[in-house]
This record gives C-alpha cells, structure tokens and sequence, in this order.
C-alpha cells in the first residue's frame, strides 16, 4: 500500500487542507508573495498534514481547526526545509532548484523566518494556544537534535542511546506533533492526546531508522539518493552503530579511519559489507519493527474507523518504503 491510499479516507480534506495552506503563505509583497507560489510548486508527500487529518478523523472529526493545526505544521516544515537547504548548500528540493539556489542565501532565509511568522499569526488569530505550545517544544527539539547530531559527527562518537535520542529530537517530535494536534482538534480528551502524541513519536522513530537502512541497501533509483550518504556527512547510524558492538576494535578503529578521511579513501562498499557481516542491517530492520508495533499500539482503544486503519497501514508502511 503507498501513501496515496493510505490518505484515501481523508483525500477530499487535503484538499481543502492544500486551500487553507495556499492562503495562509501569500503575502502582499511581490517578491515574498512570488517565492510563495514557487514554495506551492515543489509538491511534497504531505507526510504532516496527512498524519494530522487521520489523527483528527479518529479522533472525532475533521474541523476547521485541523485545517489550521495541518497548515501549521507544514509550514513549520517548510521553513525548516528552506533553513536546511542554505545550511547543507543544497542546490534542489523535491525536484525543482532550491529557494536559495534560484534567490541566494539572503532571501532564502528570511523566507523561512517569514514562514515561521505566518504560521505563529495563524494560530494567534484563532486563539489555538495549544497548538503554539505543542510546536515549540518540537522546534526546540528539532534544533537541539541538529546540534547534538553536528556535534556527534564531529567527533565520531555515537552509540545507541544518543542515536536514537537524536532522531527522536530531528524526525520524531515533528511526527508526534502532527498526531498530537491532529488529535487536540478533534477531541478535547487528553488521553486520546496523549496516545495519538505516542504513536506519532514511535512511527517517527521507525521512519528515520528506516531511512537510514535505506542508505545501506537502497540505489539511487530507489532513493533518490547515492548509498552512503550519511557516510559521507560523517553521520553515524544505527546500522554501523550496532556493528561496532559486534566488531574488533580494531575494525571499529579501521572503519573510523576511513569516515574521517572521507573522499576517495572512503570505501562504502567495503563498509556496508562490514555492516551486513555484523547484522548491522538486520538489527535496524528489526528495530524499526519494533517502533512501529509499538506505535500501532497506541490505536487500540480508539474506535474502528477507516482513519484509525490508515494509521496502522502508515505504521507498516513506513518500515517497508523503498524510497
């Protein structure tokens, strides 16, 4: 099953969802209001506001404060995505050439923060205090996990602990969030809250490990990406972090060495064949699993619902996507 038809019992309020985005992003000025249109244009999955539209549909009903919460979110998102692309230099996003590559570093920026803006007036406006609270927790998490991450890989020194506290900080709050303001617009009971916040948490847990097995086994076709990325950004994940409680120190010394040189002299190969004799890759897999079951968990005691399936079948989908 693929994202569309796991979306398919919330597809006509995407829609209305993709409207109220739109609107809430324009702006007056020429300029910002022209990166706006060129923002709309590089479609994403819509992973987000999807996860909240499910969230609130099991939990009650769609209203138009979820339209508000999605829209916060994946401005949030956005303007995150922007902030990261002057960050790592990236030329492209989602297919198209980047916000900085097309107007530089300077308006690239200050788009993201203008995006931030938009989405803190759009919840102000409406009086949706709780959904102010929810984010920022998950900004600060998202920008303490960055740092952790820069700092880790700097030094090389991670172990399994740490890794997951970090992809818990970059990929996880933001998937709690979603679930959890879902569920906050559609229910006022704070257990379901608390359950939706849970599930978002685990199946961001089992998403990022996910995508970090994918550069050990994935090919540029499948990924969009070249195997050994993160080896080459010097980033240190749960594949190799497993394999190294396996090794000799001496493989694990050998190994280092080559992540910190980096280049030519780095042999991903030769890497992800010590991984996969180590059960690097097989442990991975199984822990994603792991995070998803428990995820899955969480839905139990909501009511039966095609939304609350959705949730399941996004919990499995996201231990099994190839890209």
């Amino acid at each position: 099953m693929d994202l569309k038809e796991i979306a398919s019992p919330i597809q006509d309020h995407l829609e209305s969802f993709n409207h109220v985005f739109r609107r809430s992003i324009r702006s007056k000025i020429g300029l910002v209001d022209l990166v706006a249109k060129y923002i709309i244009r590089q479609k994403g999955k819509k992973v987000r506001p999807i996860l909240v539209l499910l969230s609130a549909e099991a939990c009650g009903g769609i209203n138009d404060k979820t339209y508000r919460g999605a829209t916060l979110v994946e401005i949030l998102h956005t303007a995150t995505l922007i902030h990261d692309d002057v960050i790592d230099d990236a030329d492209t996003r989602r297919g198209l050439a980047s916000i900085n590559a097309v107007w530089k570093n300077k308006i690239a920026v200050l788009m993201g923060d203008y995006l931030l803006a938009r989405g803190l007036l759009l919840s102000l406006d409406s009086d949706d205090f709780k959904f102010l609270k929810i984010t920022s927790t998950s900004v600060r998490r998202m920008s303490e996990g960055e740092i952790h991450q820069i700092q880790k890989s700097r030094k090389l020194d991670m172990d399994e602990e740490t890794y997951l506290r970090i992809i818990g900080d970059k990929t996880a709050s933001l998937l709690s969030t979603c679930c959890e303001i879902g569920a906050s617009s559609a229910s006022g009971d704070p257990e379901k809250q608390r359950l939706l916040k849970v599930y978002g948490e685990n199946v961001g847990l089992a998403f990022q490990i996910r995508d970090d097995l994918l550069d050990y086994v994935g090919r540029r076709y499948i990924t969009g990406k070249p195997t050994g990325l993160d080896l080459s950004e010097k980033k240190l994940t749960l594949p190799l972090i497993h394999s190294f409680t396996k090794a000799t120190k001496r493989e694990e010394r050998e190994i280092l060495s080559m992540i910190k040189n980096g280049g030519k002299k780095m042999k991903v190969a030769y890497i992800v064949d010590f991984v996969t004799k180590h059960g690097g890759l097989e442990y991975a897999a199984k822990k994603a699993h792991h995070f998803a079951s428990i995820a899955k968990e969480q839905l139990s005691s909501l009511p039966d619902s095609t939304s609350k399936e959705a949730l399941v079948e996004f919990a499995d989908f996201v231990v099994k996507r190839e890209k």
